[in-house]
C-alpha cells in the first residue's frame, strides 16, 4: 500500500485542533468538515518548503475560511424556522477533563457565541480558548493589533455578562440525571421538579422538519409538566440510552425496530439541579452523532 503523503500526516496530525477551532466558530459539525476539507485542499497546494510553523499556517487557513463560511450561514439562520441550537457533536464521556475546552464546546457557550459578530467571535476563541497572541490573532484575520484589541476587549466583556458556571461532576451528573429521567417516566411533577433549577430553560431544535415546542419553556413547573406530557405521548415507546455531547451529559432517545435516532438532549447541571435542557431532534443535526468527535487546543496538538 502506498504511503501517505507527508502533508497529508501533517494535517491529521492537527485535525482535532482544526475540527474544533471550526466547529466553535461554526457551530456545526457539518460546515467545519466543509472548512476542513477545503483547507487541506489549499494546504495541499501550499509550498510546503516554505511553511516554517504549520500548526500556525493551517489555523490561519482554517480561521479564515471559517470566518467565510460564518458570514453565509449566518444569513441562513436569520430564516430557520423555530429555535435555532448547535448542531451537537460527540464527545469523549471525558472531555470535561480540559475544563475551558468543555465549556467552550458546551451548549450555553455556543449559544453565547451565537450573539457575537463573526470577527468577535474568532477572536475571542483565538483569544480565550486557544491562546493566541492578539498579534497572532491580526495576522491570521488581516486586521491591525490596535483593532483586534478593541474587538477582543468588547468580545470578551460581552460573554463573561453572559456565560454560565461550568462544573463538571460526571459522578453527581448520572445521579441527577437518573433521578431526572426516573421522575419523568412515572408522571412525579414535583419529583421532578426537586431536580430542576427553578429558572430552568428546555429548548427545542426541530428545524421545521419535526414538531417541537416553538419557543423555550422556562420554569421549574412548565418544564416538569412539557417533559411529563412528552414521556406520556410521542416519547413513551422510545428506547434511551446515555451519551456524552459537547461535553455533556445526555439522553438519545431512538425509535423504531431499527433504533432510529429522534432526540439527543443534552442536559446541564449545576450543582444538584438541572439548568438547562438542549433538545436537538433536526434530522439533519442529527446525520453524523455516532461520530466520535476528537477535540484539542494548541498544548494537546
Amino acid at each position: 500500500m502506498k504511503d501517505e503523503l507527508p502533508e497529508t500526516d501533517t494535517f491529521d496530525q492537527f485535525r482535532p485542533l482544526l475540527f474544533t477551532i471550526a466547529y466553535e466558530i461554526l457551530g456545526s459539525a457539518a460546515d467545519a468538515e466543509d472548512v476542513l476539507q477545503d483547507s487541506f485542499l489549499r494546504w495541499l497546494d501550499a509550498d510546503q518548503d516554505a511553511v516554517e510553523h504549520p500548526r500556525a499556517y493551517l489555523v490561519q487557513i482554517v480561521t479564515r475560511q471559517a470566518l467565510n463560511q460564518l458570514r453565509t450561514v449566518r444569513r441562513r439562520r436569520e430564516e430557520y424556522v423555530g429555535n435555532w441550537l448547535p448542531e451537537p457533536i460527540r464527545t469523549e464521556h471525558d472531555a470535561s477533563h480540559d475544563v475551558l475546552l468543555a465549556e467552550s464546546v458546551s451548549m450555553a457557550m455556543l449559544l453565547v457565541l451565537e450573539t457575537l459578530g463573526p470577527t468577535e467571535r474568532a477572536v475571542f476563541l483565538l483569544s480565550e480558548v486557544f491562546g493566541h497572541s492578539l498579534v497572532e490573532i491580526a495576522g491570521m484575520i488581516g486586521k491591525t493589533d490596535a483593532t483586534v484589541r478593541q474587538i477582543a476587549h468588547r468580545a470578551r466583556e460581552h460573554v463573561q455578562a453572559r456565560r454560565k458556571r461550568f462544573q463538571p461532576d460526571a459522578e453527581t451528573n448520572q445521579a441527577i440525571i437518573t433521578r431526572f429521567l426516573l421522575a419523568a417516566r412515572t408522571g412525579e411533577v414535583q419529583t421532578l421538579m426537586d431536580v430542576l433549577a427553578p429558572d430552568v430553560v428546555q429548548i427545542s431544535d426541530g428545524g421545521g422538519r419535526v414538531i417541537v415546542a416553538g419557543r423555550p419553556v422556562t420554569g421549574a413547573e412548565p418544564v416538569a409538566k412539557f417533559l411529563i406530557g412528552l414521556a406520556r405521548n410521542s416519547m413513551a415507546d422510545m428506547a434511551v440510552e446515555f451519551g456524552s455531547f459537547n461535553a455533556l451529559p445526555a439522553l438519545l432517545f431512538r425509535s423504531g425496530a431499527d433504533g432510529q435516532l429522534d432526540t439527543i438532549l443534552m442536559i446541564e447541571i449545576d450543582g444538584d439541579r438541572i439548568t438547562g435542557l438542549y433538545a436537538v431532534r433536526n434530522p439533519d443535526k442529527l446525520r453524523s452523532a455516532d461520530v466520535l468527535r476528537p477535540l484539542a487546543r494548541p498544548r494537546d496538538g
